[in-house]
């Protein structure tokens, strides 16, 4: 079933609160200019109003991080570009953080934001990293189709770095009922030095 007019202009009008209020109005003003009708339907995804793209977040973006790609293989390890910046993914049990168990905070790699607290990772046995909850306003979600099936992408808001997807009403027993899958690689850990 596709979402109807009212539904799209409901998430416009939430994302011009939230996340970007410049892109997300100028698209809610267009929307509600145009005439709706059988034969023709507004069909607006997140692309249109979220930064970067749903394949990429090398596109411009609307982060407080602003780099060429060539400044960004500069900074961060083939790997790290490649997951990082083109969306990549690790191979499943490939990072040492999957089974960390310090307290401390996950950093994005790219830009050193916090993102996440070893107080909401738990063990999935998914092979990567996961995570109940994040730091409030760390991380954006994006729709992402490119494996043929919706999903919810994670980047990190203030660089765009891809980290992962956030997967919902898996049951686990976590207070959220999300399985945020991250990258290790996408990560850094810093080490709590109050415990």
């Amino acid at each position: 079933m596709r979402p109807t007019l009212t539904t799209h202009l409901t998430r416009i009008a939430h994302l011009s609160r939230t996340v970007a209020p410049r892109r997300a109005s100028a698209v809610l003003s267009h929307a509600a200019r145009r005439p709706v009708t059988a034969a023709t339907s507004l069909v607006v995804t997140s692309a249109s109003i979220l930064p970067g793209s749903l394949f990429s977040t090398s596109a411009p973006t609307m982060t407080n991080v602003q780099k060429t790609d060539s400044e960004w293989r500069a900074q961060l390890s083939p790997e790290q570009f490649r997951v990082l910046r083109q969306a990549g993914t690790e191979r499943p049990g490939s990072h040492p953080y999957d089974k960390k168990q310090d307290t401390g905070v996950y950093h994005c790699a790219g830009c050193d934001a916090a993102l996440y607290t070893s107080k909401t990772k738990f063990n999935s046995g998914c092979g990567w990293p996961a995570f109940f909850d994040t730091v409030p306003g760390a991380v954006v979600r994006r729709e992402d189709s490119s494996m043929g099936v919706v999903r919810t992408e994670i980047v990190c808001a203030n660089c765009g770095g891809h980290l992962g997807h956030v997967f919902k009403g898996e049951g686990f027993s976590t207070p959220t009922d999300e399985r945020h899958c991250v990258n290790g690689i996408s990560l850094n850990f810093k080490e709590d030095e109050g415990k």
